[in-house]
């Protein structure tokens, strides 16, 4: 972990094009997505769908927007295909990552879902049997490990819809897996879950590596679980927001960041639909109020992150 002070603010580029759902701002062109994301004030971008998939093209393009690759999500089987094929799966991800400069990479297991599940209702999930998470910690450990020697340390996304949701299933990753496995702390994704992130980020506070700031509005929340909708389906409706437009408190999360020594990224991410929140008025709120609340903690220093 990186010592405070050197902490900057991203975004994921899904405030403008949806991987999961590409008609979802699939007329955005990536210049713009790239060209906004300067404009509204951060220092670096993930990787999304619409992005070269080479540094020698990447690393040019993001240069000449001033900004920097933060990470990638991928789309990991490891409970499915195990340690061997996994590493060989996501080895290519991680080459384009190194190259690029990343730390961490955004690791989520999707093992036991379908193509297609963001559509399909939250109570469909996969999930593991209480005798499964031994095992299975190990295989994220010894992954883990791989990838910090390859250079690019695991990120591991706690996600909806996956096998590692709720509150008690990262409990029982941390409990279960090495130091080599390091935590995604998603605020939205923890509340979602019915889970919260106060708390789950103090119990793992030290295994946390990477950080995104989803804010949720709760009143879709309510309607979404009492619904049985499905994720993408909550999505469309607005669940999901930035920093300081839902009912997150990011006062006492990034207070308990910077008091560990938290030196990592502050990601927004904050997939809505781009015909009804517009990307760059989003994009601009999230991150005048994430860095608004990052300085008043101390987080980051007063001057603008850019």
């Amino acid at each position: 972990m990186m010592k405070s002070g050197t902490v900057r603010i991203g975004i994921n580029p899904i405030t403008w094009t949806n991987d999961d759902m590409p008609e979802l701002g699939g007329d955005i062109p990536l210049a713009t997505c790239l060209a906004e994301t300067k404009l509204a004030g951060y220092a670096g971008t993930e990787m999304g769908g619409k992005f070269p998939k080479t540094a020698a093209e990447l690393g040019p393009l993001l240069a000449g927007h001033g900004l920097d690759l933060v990470s990638g999500w991928f789309d990991g089987r490891l409970h499915e295909r195990g340690v061997e094929a996994e590493w060989a799966a996501v080895l290519p991800h991680l080459t384009l990552l190194r190259d690029m400069g990343c730390r961490h990479v955004v690791y989520a297991d999707l093992s036991g879902g379908q193509h297609g599940d963001v559509h399909r209702p939250l109570s469909a999930r996969p999930v593991l049997a209480a005798g499964e998470w031994a095992a299975y910690g190990r295989q994220v450990t010894q992954l883990a490990e791989r990838m910090a020697a390859f250079g690019v340390g695991m990120a591991f996304h706690h996600h909806m819809g996956t096998i590692v949701q709720t509150d008690a299933e990262v409990d029982a990753l941390m409990a279960h897996s090495g130091a080599a496995a390091g935590l995604l702390f998603d605020s939205g994704h923890c509340l979602f879950a019915g889970g919260d992130p106060a708390g789950l980020l103090a119990r793992h506070i030290g295994r946390v590596v990477h950080v995104h700031c989803k804010d949720v509005r709760r009143g879709v929340l309510g309607e979404a679980l009492a619904g049985d909708w499905s994720f993408m389906a909550a999505v469309l409706k607005g669940v999901f927001t930035v920093p300081g437009d839902g009912g997150i408190d990011f006062g006492g999360l990034l207070g308990q960041l910077f008091a560990s020594g938290y030196g990592g990224w502050l990601v927004v991410e904050a997939e809505q639909d781009p015909r009804v929140a517009h990307p760059l008025t989003y994009a601009r709120m999230g991150f005048e109020s994430l860095r608004a609340t990052a300085v008043q903690v101390g987080l980051v220093a007063a001057h603008r992150d850019r």
